[in-house]
């Protein structure tokens, strides 16, 4: 089965948007879909204590009980950092941990991030590996694709760094690929252009429930943009204009407006998430004097901790967050920051929606208190507002 064939066939292809009763395309129905960021690295971004914890266990109670509250998305980073690295001492592996969790969660989809260039990982593998959790999952698993910015990341792997759009490329490829083993009726033979790796009467079996699994891509260059309209369900975008809310929601229309464009162009639909920080209290006072302590707790900015790292990367979708143009935010961990009562989150996250998001994958400093917290006095009001069914 030739792959330009295939390739020449993509806007006719079945994903999981293609199924009324997919996971993903139920998830989809919610005004503003709800997901958690997990954090699986023992990150110490600030000196305010928190329950929180690198470990499984941790984590699974999070999603589990994000599952409970009807949140639609679940999945976190991966990184491959040098002893050090963002001040970690230790780090799971979101690939098996998201994957572990089908089997002790019942509705949440279950993002797994993978870097997909890194290795290589053979497409042979990915594609086993995807079809086995969708069928524990049901159709719920999926794949935060990342080809890698960190020049550090690649070397690990005995590679020099990727040029950026060829990276896309090469990604485009492999995802080509894995398409036509997950949906082929007859075994596959294909010899890479831009990998490093072929495949001889290659044959997956079981075959995905709807298509293929779920797919995520965080980007914000144009190269990236082109591949997640091509081929991503969900896109996690980044604010243009940093973290502080005014600026984000100056910025992102245009931003969502142009990405949603260039979908509908290859005859896709995809739906926009972003990673806000929510630091929410009972009285304004009290989120801002919270929010201030997490800042003042901060390492030196001498050290490798999250977000004052200096690990080189090549990242477009962090590109121009510190034009004096846009108000900054605290750099409080998250993409964009909403801190102030349970009111003013949901005001902001109703602004959000109007900019063209259509989820947002929550972030909290601590995230078992704050989870119970927005449970109990945030989630009631972004269904009074509207934002939830």
């Amino acid at each position: 089965m030739a792959l330009a064939a295939q390739s020449d066939r993509l806007q006719s292809r079945s994903g999981p948007f293609d199924f009324e009763d997919s996971p993903l395309s139920r998830a989809a129905k919610q005004p503003l879909m709800l997901g958690l960021f997990l954090n699986l690295q023992d990150i110490n971004f600030s000196s305010v204590p928190t329950s929180n914890s690198w470990t499984f266990d941790y984590n699974a109670e999070l999603v589990k009980r994000a599952d409970e509250l009807g949140f639609e998305i679940a999945f976190s980073r991966t990184q491959w950092l040098p002893k050090g690295g963002y001040d970690g001492a230790s780090s799971l592996d979101s690939f098996i941990t998201l994957g572990a969790m089908a089997a002790i969660t019942k509705n949440i989809l279950l993002i797994s991030t993978i870097h997909v260039l890194y290795g290589p990982l053979h497409p042979l593998h990915l594609a086993k590996y995807g079809a086995t959790l969708d069928h524990i999952a049901k159709g719920r698993w999926g794949i935060n694709i990342v080809t890698g910015h960190r020049a550090v990341e690649h070397e690990m792997f005995g590679w020099q760094r990727i040029d950026h759009d060829k990276r896309y490329e090469m990604a485009a490829e492999l995802f080509e690929v894995l398409h036509t083993l997950w949906t082929a009726d007859e075994n596959f033979s294909y010899e890479g252009k831009l990998n490093p790796w072929a495949i001889s009467n290659g044959w997956i079996t079981p075959k995905p429930h709807y298509g293929r699994p779920n797919l995520v891509t965080a980007t914000g260059s144009p190269a990236g943009f082109d591949f997640a309209a091509r081929y991503s369900d969900l896109v996690f975008v980044t604010s243009p204009g940093g973290a502080h809310i005014d600026s984000a929601l100056e910025t992102l229309p245009d931003h969502i407006a142009t990405l949603k464009a260039r979908a509908a162009f290859h005859g896709r639909q995809i739906k926009t998430i972003i990673n806000p920080i929510v630091v929410a209290r009972d009285t304004e006072k009290e989120a801002l004097a919270f929010a201030d302590a997490i800042e003042a707790g901060k390492p030196n900015p001498t050290t490798r901790a999250f977000a004052t790292n200096n690990y080189d990367s090549d990242a477009h979708a962090w590109r121009g967050r510190g034009d004096a143009r846009h108000k900054q935010g605290r750099n409080l961990g998250g993409n964009i920051e909403i801190i102030g009562t349970p009111e003013q989150v949901v005001e902001q996250f109703a602004a959000l929606k109007k900019t063209g998001i259509d989820g947002v994958q929550l972030n909290f400093y601590d995230f078992r208190e704050d989870l119970d917290y927005f449970a109990e006095r945030i989630l009631p009001l972004m269904k009074q507002a509207g934002l939830r069914l």
